[in-house]
């Protein structure tokens, strides 16, 4: 069985920072790019950041120089290293696995991050 599980999220003040981990079956670990996607309250979910197999990266223009991506194959680990955080960026916060061969995709049950004084 397929397991993709987030977790590392929580309260934090704005200017502040947090760290969120993703850990997938090692089955799927190496052949899959991973994504952290962001939905909130009333919003569609949307791409945050991603990082390919091959470990290039990929960020949306709202968090670039603000968030970074990493990936920790020998763990089957992602990251998302998220630093002067702001009250937009609350919201909770999924982890995809999609494979690089078919069209199998995996999601998390999501982390809350809420960003808030």
């Amino acid at each position: 069985q397929v397991q993709v599980v987030e977790s590392g999220g929580g309260l934090v003040q704005p200017g502040g920072s947090l760290r969120l981990s993703c850990a997938a079956s090692r089955s799927i670990f190496s052949i899959s790019d991973m994504g952290w996607y962001r939905q909130a309250p009333g919003k569609q979910r949307e791409l945050v950041a991603g990082i390919t197999s091959r470990s290039f990266a990929n960020y949306a223009d709202s968090v670039k120089g603000r968030f970074t991506i990493s990936r920790d194959n020998d763990n089957n680990t992602v990251y998302l290293q998220m630093n002067s955080l702001k009250p937009e960026d609350t919201a909770v916060y999924y982890c995809n696995a999609r494979l690089i061969v078919g069209i199998a995709t995996y999601w998390g049950q999501g982390t809350q991050v809420t960003v808030s004084s």
